[in-house]
């Protein structure tokens, strides 16, 4: 308790906004003014009147806080809290892809860097791929659908199209395996089983549901049914719990866990405020090209 005090009040003393992803562990949830996916997060933030974003999440997530904030300053409470996903893929590699397919329009994940998404022409999340897909881009288009490879095979088979992959994962959802799925299946018959579209086509073929973190939060609570197997990261179940104390949860995998997102620790987000670190910055050029890229995919009203 004297922790959550400490933070509370330098929080007001800073006017600072806590964000906290779904992943997250759940002192750092409850800790948060708003828990949610990495864009809306940034964009929840941007609407307010703070003069300091602290994002309890991952790098790319704070930086796109800071290109959707660029007059607040953004605070990552664990600069090594990274995304392998987004780091499987550069610019300079995105830029040799682009070579190699002159004619082909850059759609990319929002897992990636800011370098990556300023050389992309428009960006998608999980929840709106699909959209973005069918509605950004003409049919005969080539299209470069970078890093994930399995969002990308998921959204392929969901429009009808075919795209140019990188071959990059997310390291905790390939943990989800059909196995895994068939085996809470027997354990729990009653439940609905809701995945997130970055696992493999052997688990999303399935799964009942196939959503965003956002999505599967929206799903459970408006869902008649009262039992849910949930295939990604296990952090999200003490959000789905807490909000939905009449229901029950079920992890598809326990081994689904981001040792990047569970970084963030109380500790650490009252340094980052006392201390005000560590601050991210994006290079200005990158900043407004990124911002382009955001900004094409939020004009189609998502």
């Amino acid at each position: 308790m004297e922790l959550v005090e400490k933070i509370q009040r330098l929080k007001k003393e800073r006017n600072a906004v806590i964000l906290a992803h779904n992943y997250q562990i759940p002192e750092v949830q409850d800790i948060a003014d708003y828990v949610g996916d990495s864009l809306g997060l940034s964009i929840q933030a941007s609407k307010t009147t703070a003069d300091v974003i602290v994002f309890c999440g991952v790098y790319f997530m704070a930086e796109t806080a800071k290109i959707l904030s660029p007059d607040k300053r953004v605070l990552i409470p664990d600069k090594k809290a990274g995304c392998p996903m987004a780091d499987m893929i550069t610019a300079e590699d995105l830029l040799k892809l682009k070579a190699q397919h002159p004619k082909a329009k850059v759609l990319c994940y929002v897992n990636t860097t800011a370098e990556v998404k300023a050389e992309c022409d428009i960006c998608c999340t999980s929840g709106n791929a699909e959209k973005i897909v069918r509605e950004a881009f003409q049919q005969d288009d080539d299209i470069i659908f970078v890093p994930d490879q399995y969002l990308a095979d998921y959204m392929a088979r969901r429009a009808g199209r075919e795209f140019i992959l990188w071959k990059g994962f997310c390291p905790s959802h390939v943990r989800i395996l059909p196995e895994d799925i068939a085996r809470e299946r027997t354990l729990h018959p009653d439940a609905e089983i809701i995945v997130h579209p970055e696992c493999a086509p052997g688990v999303t073929d399935l799964a009942d549901q196939v959503l965003s973190t956002e999505g599967m939060c929206h799903y459970v609570k408006v869902s008649q049914v009262s039992e849910f197997i949930i295939g990604t990261e296990i952090g999200i179940l003490h959000r789905m719990r807490k909000e939905n104390p009449g229901k029950v949860f079920y992890p598809a995998s326990e081994r689904a866990t981001c040792p990047n997102m569970k970084l963030t620790t109380l500790e650490k987000v009252l340094w980052s405020l006392e201390e005000m670190g560590f601050e991210v910055t994006v290079p200005q050029d990158i900043m407004n090209r990124a911002r382009t890229c955001l900004q094409r995919m939020m004009d189609y009203k998502l």
